[in-house]
């Protein structure tokens, strides 16, 4: 089977080879992919600037059906629909295993990056890492999960955010358009900041429930953000999503004193950031790495309810053959989001 693999270390070296269909062993579900989204992580991959064990087959974010199941596996059967986490292997013994943060294991090794991943037909995951996906919900939709359920991870294990909050969201991509809706369910008022480049993605963010939209190549936020808050004294909570360094800069001068200040997307190298400006505001700053199982159900839920919308971010479609396309779309931002298909021989 076709499979878009990092095969060395360093800058580029992915390309598509073939390999042999996996096997299921204890414990393991072997999943047919119905399809893969593409995600910045695997950007930085090809470009070293997020760490993998090469030769992997990339791709975390699958959705399929089962196709076997390993020996003691219960619960599950072949034709199952469903989604993955992403975790292959974490030690369960360390500090943050045993404090429930196994996002943070320090010997973590996820589909896509330490194991092989969903770019291509077959993947195999522990069947502990299993979500059965609602009968109406499509596997492009489910592929969505994953992606959504790291950023319910940053914006409710820690509160980041509260009913009646204002709230300004920096980067309208897949990232930034989930993190909107999961804000506008926790009811705040939503400023979404794009750039000249994104004009379709901030009228998109303006259909998924965001508030104001404001291209900031254009328009100044700060006179906005100040009318809507309270004695004009800056938003509640930002969220950075872009992995951009200007879009951190400027966020930290839009959020108020004690605001709270939380990094979602990855900027793949260091930036440039005023750190005095956590003092002088006394802001709360969080972050947030990957996911945690919890994250997962509440993910699974509101996609189910149609409270947080997967689909309308899916702008291509290529197949595994054609990866420097959909890397060089997800690249150029001229699309959200990107699948990827597998190819049957």
């Amino acid at each position: 089977m076709k499979a878009i693999m990092k095969v060395a270390p360093g800058v580029g070296n992915v390309e598509v080879r073939e390999i042999d269909e996996p096997q299921a062993g204890p414990g393991q579900v072997k999943i047919r992919v119905g399809a893969a989204g593409l995600c910045g992580t695997d950007l930085h991959i090809l470009k070293d600037e997020f760490r993998s064990w090469p030769p992997v087959v990339l791709g975390h974010e699958v959705a399929g059906e089962v196709a076997s199941i390993g020996q003691g596996v219960e619960g599950w059967q072949a034709g199952d629909r469903v989604t993955t986490e992403t975790y292959f292997y974490t030690c369960g013994q360390c500090r943050y295993c045993r404090a429930g943060h196994n996002n943070l294991c320090l010997h973590r090794r996820s589909i896509g990056s330490g194991v092989n991943g969903g770019f291509t037909n077959y993947v195999v995951v522990p069947a502990k890492n299993l979500h059965r996906l609602p009968d109406h919900v499509d596997f492009e939709t489910g592929a969505l999960t994953e992606p959504l359920a790291c950023v319910v991870h940053a914006v409710t294990t820690t509160p980041t955010v509260a009913p009646g909050d204002v709230a300004v969201i920096a980067g309208p991509g897949a990232i930034g358009l989930l993190t909107l809706q999961v804000v506008k369910a926790a009811g705040a008022t939503v400023v979404l900041l794009g750039t000249d480049k994104d004009d379709h993605r901030l009228a998109l963010g303006k259909q998924l429930g965001a508030d104001y939209v404001v291209n900031v190549q254009q328009q100044d936020p700060a006179e906005l953000v100040r009318d809507l808050t309270e004695e004009g004294l800056g938003a509640d909570v930002v969220y950075e999503c872009s992995g951009a360094g200007p879009a951190a800069a400027q966020v930290l001068t839009l959020v108020r004193r004690r605001g709270r200040y939380v990094q979602v997307g990855l900027f793949g190298k260091p930036v440039a950031w005023d750190l005095d400006q956590l003092c002088f505001k006394e802001i709360i700053v969080t972050g947030s790495n990957a996911s945690i199982p919890s994250a997962w159900a509440k993910a699974v839920r509101l996609i189910g309810s149609g409270a947080v919308q997967t689909k309308p971010l899916i702008t291509h479609h290529f197949p595994v053959t054609e990866w420097e396309a959909a890397f060089a779309t997800f690249d150029e931002r001229s699309g959200v989001k990107a699948i990827i298909q597998p190819v049957q021989d």
